[in-house]
């Protein structure tokens, strides 16, 4: 098993433990849908509840994960992000907290159950991971990066994509500057 592969069946296995939903979401997802791409760290969305949060963090063995309890604690407070890093990799795992807006609730109820590097997870839609890379490259996050990801999820998924479901959400979300852009001819 790869090093992404080994700490992604690791983490997922812990979430599982603890009965925290997730969704594999960013740049992993992106690969999963399109062109593979280097990337170091590891986007994972969750919905604990604030007790299995806390077990999950706590199962992390301090001696192979940094992780902040208290970091932890405030991300679900605020719905945000901890990250957690793996020491004998150097794998960052970024644990965004899902928000409670329509579309997050969507894109999460959404997940679909999959195989990445040999590790059976749940991952983000290709249209729900174009949708939230179009956010991010509107928030300026690697604006370029972004768009190039959605150019490349676009043309591998071609007619399979969901596109009148990107649009719904494109419009809703203020993202139709970011949209327009894929479609017109590079």
């Amino acid at each position: 098993m790869t090093g992404i592969g080994s700490i992604l069946a690791r983490i997922v296995a812990a979430l599982d433990g603890a009965n925290v939903p997730y969704m594999v979401a960013g740049s992993l997802a992106s690969t999963h849908y399109s062109l593979p791409r280097s990337t170091f760290d590891v986007d994972i969305v969750i919905d604990p509840t604030l007790a299995a949060l806390t077990s999950f963090v706590q199962a992390l063995s301090p001696d192979a994960y940094y992780v902040d309890l208290e970091s932890a604690l405030e991300a679900f407070h605020l719905q945000r992000q901890f990250n957690v890093i793996d020491m004998a990799t150097g794998w960052k795992v970024d644990f965004i907290i899902r928000k409670h807006r329509p579309f997050s609730v969507e894109e999460f109820r959404r997940r679909v159950a999959t195989e990445m590097f040999g590790v059976s997870v749940h991952v983000a839609t290709a249209e729900d991971t174009v949708i939230a890379k179009l956010e991010w490259a509107q928030l300026g996050g690697g604006s370029e990066r972004q768009l190039r990801d959605v150019r490349e999820i676009v043309d591998a998924r071609g007619t399979d994509l969901d596109r009148g479901y990107v649009e719904r959400w494109v419009d809703e979300l203020g993202l139709r500057d970011e949209w327009s852009g894929i479609n017109r001819d590079p």
